[in-house]
C-alpha cells in the first residue's frame, strides 16, 4: 500500500501527490449514489465502476453496484453469473413489490455486494416509456438500500436513453470515465449537457462529481494532447489520477475479478486505491 507521507508514482511513472488514507466510519449509510456514466462504449466505464468500488471496499466502506447495463459486464466481473438468476434489476424495475435485497449478490471481497443485470434489462427501456414516472422507477428500487450503504455505484450502458435517464434521476453526483482518445472526448460535453437537462428538470440535487481519464498512455502525444484538453475545458472536476493503459485489466476481467485482488501491487490496483482516496477526500464519498 502507498504510504501517507509519500509522493506516489501513476502508471505513468509521474510524480504526482497523494492523498490520506481514510479513517474507518464509526457506521454504514446513507449511502450516496454515484452514476458512472458515459455514453461512448469502450472507456473503461465498468472497468472503473467494479474497481473503484472494491478499492471503496478495501477502504472499509460498504459498497453496491448496481449493473444498469443489459450487457451485465459488472455482475460477471465481480463474478455473479445472472443467466440463470429469477430476479435482477429488470424485475425490481418492472415489479414494484419485489423485496430489492433478495436480489443483491455478495462478492468475495467483503463488503462489495452487486444488484446484478442481464439481458433482460434491455427490454426495460421500452416497458417503462408507458409507466408513470418512468424516469424515477431506479430511484424507486434503490431508496430501501439507501441506509445499508456507504457508496451506490451504477455501471450506466452507453447511451443516453431512458435507463442513463433513470440512473442521473437516482444519483446524487456522476463519475465520467473518459479514455485519452479524440473520440471519447467529443462525447464528453453532449453528456455535460444531459446531466445540466436531468438537473433543471428533474433532479436538482445531481452534482457533477468529476472525470477520470482512463487508457491513458502518456508515451503519446496523442494521449497527452487529449489529457491537456480535459483539463482546459473541465479543470478541477478532472480527477488527478489517471488510469493508464495495461494488459491486467482484461485479465482480471477474465478471472471475474477487480484488479485490487487480481493483482494487488499492479499499478493499475494502486491507481484505484488512490483514485478512492481521492473520491473520498473530496467528500464525494464518505
Amino acid at each position: 500500500m502507498t504510504r501517507l507521507d509519500q509522493p506516489t508514482l501513476t502508471g505513468d511513472d509521474e510524480v504526482v501527490e497523494d492523498f490520506p488514507v481514510p479513517a474507518p466510519l464509526a457506521g454504514h449509510g446513507p449511502a450516496r449514489v454515484i452514476a458512472m456514466c458515459n455514453q461512448k462504449g469502450g472507456v473503461g466505464k465498468t472497468t472503473s465502476t467494479i474497481n473503484l468500488g472494491a478499492s471503496l471496499a478495501e477502504y472499509g466502506r460498504k459498497v453496491l453496484v448496481v449493473d444498469f447495463d443489459p450487457q451485465g459486464a459488472a455482475s460477471v466481473g465481480l463474478g455473479i453469473n445472472t443467466l440463470d438468476m429469477d430476479t435482477t434489476i429488470y424485475n425490481l424495475l418492472m415489479k414494484p413489490r419485489l423485496d430489492v435485497r433478495e436480489a443483491i449478490c455478495p462478492t468475495a471481497l467483503e463488503g462489495l455486494d452487486v444488484l446484478p443485470a442481464n439481458i433482460d434489462l434491455s427490454a426495460a427501456e421500452v416497458q417503462l416509456v408507458n409507466e408513470v414516472a418512468r424516469e424515477s422507477a431506479l430511484s424507486r428500487v434503490l431508496r430501501p438500500l439507501l441506509d445499508d450503504y456507504d457508496a451506490i455505484l451504477v455501471d450506466c450502458q452507453p447511451s443516453l436513453g431512458l435507463l442513463t435517464v433513470n440512473a442521473l434521476t437516482a444519483a446524487h453526483g456522476v463519475i465520467v470515465p473518459v479514455a485519452a482518445e479524440f473520440f471519447a472526448l467529443r462525447g464528453v460535453a453532449l453528456l455535460v449537457e444531459t446531466i445540466e437537462t436531468v438537473r433543471d428538470r428533474i433532479n436538482p440535487r445531481l452534482k457533477m462529481d468529476g472525470i477520470v481519464a482512463t487508457m491513458v498512455d502518456t508515451r503519446t502525444l496523442h494521449s497527452r494532447e487529449v489529457l491537456d484538453r480535459l483539463n482546459e475545458a473541465f479543470g478541477d472536476l478532472v480527477y488527478s489520477t489517471r488510469i493508464s493503459r495495461t494488459v491486467k485489466f482484461p485479465d482480471a476481467t477474465v478471472a471475474t475479478e477487480p484488479i485490487t485482488t487480481y493483482a494487488p501491487t499492479h499499478p493499475g490496483a494502486e491507481a484505484y486505491r488512490r483514485l478512492a482516496r481521492e473520491v473520498i477526500a473530496r467528500g464525494d464519498v464518505a
